[in-house]
């Protein structure tokens, strides 16, 4: 398909003419959505670009510019800033439907899925930090900390501030590569389909089935209704509750010498900032909130088994619902008791991908 160098064919070979298991659900349909999601992502970030400001005087007061005074400003931010929310939503339910169905024997494909993960959840970090308000500044200024822990950190640490705390060459910096990964990550998208199509599709039965049809018109119609489905969601959330994401705090402007009393970011970093918080020791936390993702990359080494068995299930459950308590958990003020909590969390977060990797 992709040796022809005919370009109609590539794109017919893509997403007309592709040979597609015929029981393929609508789980197949997170890749699909979170192209589209992806796109719009691209397209709004490019519009508040033209009216953004990146210097600490002046961000805050520009961001209000954009929703008050911008035509479809009102519009334009809110649909950027909750679609970061859907996107890592949407990842994280591809990455849950990959590792249930054991999509992870396609190695290179999974592999750059984890990266694209990977790389997206340091996007919407970055992108977080640019209305300058309290939260974001905070949010820079603990999670750069975090790298001290490396050989010379504390050097490192005040070169990717370009200065001794978090300031305007931060924000600078930070809004350049927050420009810059969304095509970084369209790139590597395209890289994860070429793999997928190249091993071929799996389906809900598990193993790979002689029996296909293509894609279009059958699958790219339930596509089509996944478009629609999380459009509506999206808007719906925009127009009636475009702040229901955000953090009261980073409504006020970013002050270097008032700390908020409660310091927490997005609800999808949650899960593993709970890790992070659980473990007394610095370097070992930055350890285990990296290594929750990290760990993801093992799954290729797991028995090569295509069907998933009863016990896979349920130890796969246990695990969905043991995030989703990390994710509580990080919500929840430093207490003895959610601590302690955290920590059984954690425990069993790495456990449970180890009992997967035996099953």
């Amino acid at each position: 398909m992709w040796r022809d160098g005919n370009l109609a064919g590539i794109v017919l070979g893509t997403f007309h003419r592709l040979p597609c298991p015929i029981n393929l659900n609508y789980f197949w349909n997170f890749g699909s959505t979170l192209g589209l999601v992806l796109g719009i992502q691209i397209v709004t970030g490019l519009l508040l670009t033209m009216h953004y400001s990146a210097g600490i005087d002046i961000a805050f007061e520009s961001v209000s510019h954009i929703e008050r005074d911008v035509n479809y400003g009102w519009l334009i931010r809110p649909v950027h800033a909750n679609g970061a929310g859907f996107f890592l939503g949407l990842i994280y339910l591809h990455v849950g439907r990959g590792i249930f169905y054991k999509r992870y024997m396609n190695t290179l494909a999974w592999l750059v899925g984890v990266a694209l993960l990977v790389l997206s959840m340091g996007t919407a970090f970055l992108g977080y930090v640019l209305p300058w308000g309290q939260m974001s500044y905070w949010a820079a200024t603990v999670i750069t900390n975090l790298l001290s822990v490396v050989p010379y950190g504390p050097a490192f640490v005040e070169w990717v501030w370009g200065g001794f705390s978090v300031n305007n060459p931060t924000l600078m910096r930070f809004y350049t590569l927050h420009f810059l990964f969304p095509f970084v990550l369209a790139f590597l998208s395209l890289l994860h389909l070429v793999f997928i199509h190249d091993f071929t599709s799996g389906h809900p039965l598990g193993g790979f089935s002689a029996k296909k049809i293509d894609f279009w018109p059958y699958f790219g119609v339930k596509d089509i209704f996944g478009f629609m489905f999380m459009l509506l969601a999206l808007l719906f959330l925009v127009f009636f509750f475009p702040q229901i994401m955000g953090d009261v705090e980073n409504y006020k402007e970013a002050n270097p010498l008032v700390t908020p009393a409660h310091i927490k970011p997005e609800w999808y970093f949650l899960f593993a900032y709970t890790i992070l918080r659980c473990i007394p020791n610095k370097a070992a936390g930055v350890a285990g909130m990296f290594g929750a993702l990290g760990v993801l990359a093992l799954f290729p080494l797991a028995r090569k088994k295509t069907s998933t068995r009863l016990s896979y299930r349920l130890v796969f459950f246990c695990w969905v619902i043991n995030a989703i308590l990390l994710t509580w958990l990080g919500g929840c003020p430093v207490k003895e008791v959610y601590v302690y909590l955290s920590q059984i969390c954690s425990v069993l977060y790495f456990g449970l991908i180890g009992g997967m990797l035996a099953l």
